[in-house]
């Protein structure tokens, strides 16, 4: 006679933390220390750091600004060595290396599931460590400080991890929510403009398809944006993280289980187009292009009205970025276009069905489950037309 079956639910419960801060490892500024301690009534807490090698160089204090903030917490927090320093960048993840590089090191210094390991860095950087992080002893706590507008308001307060494998972003990773994020504006002063600006377009992408208002709020700072005045860069990094982890935490599938994920707007094309491009053009410079693609595509399919369409193209150009690259015209050996081949792949990512958000509104997202070919063709050519009138615009002006 057979067994009866087996079958429970399992409960997690997470806490995700978001901090905001300036000068994190100012000895006066008591966050880390309160963040790491958490309460507990343990002796000490190991530490463990890694940071990119692009923030340690536009900071070349920051090391032994590090040290000496454990050093003078030592009753508590130990630092087990020097900070570890990586390359920083997509490069970062097209190897599993670093990744069991970072964990050798974290069985060297005795790293515990009840001990830190820190990330200091963009993110690329965070991915990589995370992913050390959530594997090693199958997880260890990890705390990301993000130094990039983008993995401010973005990634960085994800629960994802990830490197490149096969040809494929993000191939090999897992969902786990780091201990805290901790935003420190500090690093963002230290960018230079390109990567300041290329955090707007994830603000942009949850505006987009969440918050009306929220549009209309950078549309309003758009010029302050542009000329990367702080205060306004502060809210657009606080309200996207918002509307970021409030979906994480309230959509109902923070681990993605299903087909839906309306935070990837405008992604399908963008992870294409950084392949094409051999990652010259960045993340957030590709998503722009992404989703000026699909708004364009939303349009001519009858879903967006002309009105919210401009308003979109114009935004994302107000705050400088370029909404069209050669890449997307890169034909294969059987003269087809490779951009295509994203939707594929954005399909076996999802798990077999192809679900793309598109908008019928500003601040309006739904979802269709198929893409016509020779309409995303037909936006190419237009976004081809717009950028190329746009130069010669631009070339009168300077005559």
């Amino acid at each position: 006679m057979p067994m009866p079956m087996i079958d429970r639910t399992v409960e997690v419960h997470f806490r995700h933390q978001i901090h905001f801060t300036e000068d994190v490892f100012s000895k006066d500024n008591p966050l880390l220390r309160e963040v790491l301690v958490n309460g507990e009534d343990r002796e000490q807490f190991k530490a463990f750091v890694v940071i990119d090698e692009g923030v340690a160089e536009a900071l070349p204090d920051l090391v032994s600004r590090i040290q000496q903030w454990f050093a003078s917490h030592g009753d508590k927090l130990k630092l087990v060595c020097a900070p570890m320093l990586l390359e920083g960048g997509e490069r970062l993840k097209n190897s599993y290396f670093h990744v069991s590089e970072i964990q050798s090191e974290l069985e060297r210094y005795g790293i515990c599931r009840h001990s830190y390991l820190i990330a200091i860095g963009g993110g690329a950087l965070l991915d990589v460590v995370g992913l050390a992080a959530a594997t090693a002893h199958r997880g260890v706590r990890h705390v990301r400080l993000p130094t990039t507008t983008l993995s401010q308001d973005d990634s960085g307060v994800g629960v994802k991890n990830g490197v490149n494998a096969f040809g494929k972003k993000n191939f090999v990773g897992s969902f786990a929510p780091p201990f805290a994020v901790i935003n420190d504006f500090a690093f963002i002063r230290t960018l230079p403009e390109r990567e300041k600006r290329a955090g707007y377009v994830e603000a942009v992408k949850v505006a987009l398809i969440r918050d009306r208002k929220f549009f209309e709020a950078i549309e309003a700072e758009a010029g302050a944006l542009a000329r990367f005045e702080e205060e306004a860069m502060k809210k657009l990094i606080y309200r996207s993280a918002e509307l970021h982890v409030n979906h994480i935490c309230s959509g109902g599938d923070p681990f993605e289980f299903g087909s839906a994920r309306p935070l990837d707007f405008g992604h399908w094309a963008a992870h294409k187009l950084e392949q094409l491009s051999e990652y010259r053009i960045s993340h957030g410079e590709a998503v722009a292009i992404g989703i000026a693609l699909d708004t364009v595509y939303a349009r001519r399919m009858g879903y967006l009205d002309k009105e919210a369409g401009e308003r979109i193209l114009v935004l994302l150009e107000k705050l400088g970025f370029q909404l069209f690259a050669n890449e997307l015209f890169n034909m294969d050996s059987k003269g087809e276009l490779v951009l295509l081949k994203g939707l594929e792949e954005f399909r076996e990512h999802l798990g077999g069905q192809l679900t793309i958000t598109l908008l019928e509104g500003i601040g309006m997202g739904f979802e269709i489950h198929q893409m016509n070919a020779p309409r995303v063709i037909d936006s190419l050519y237009e976004l081809k037309s717009r950028f190329e009138e746009q130069g010669e615009v631009s070339q009168v002006k300077l005559a």
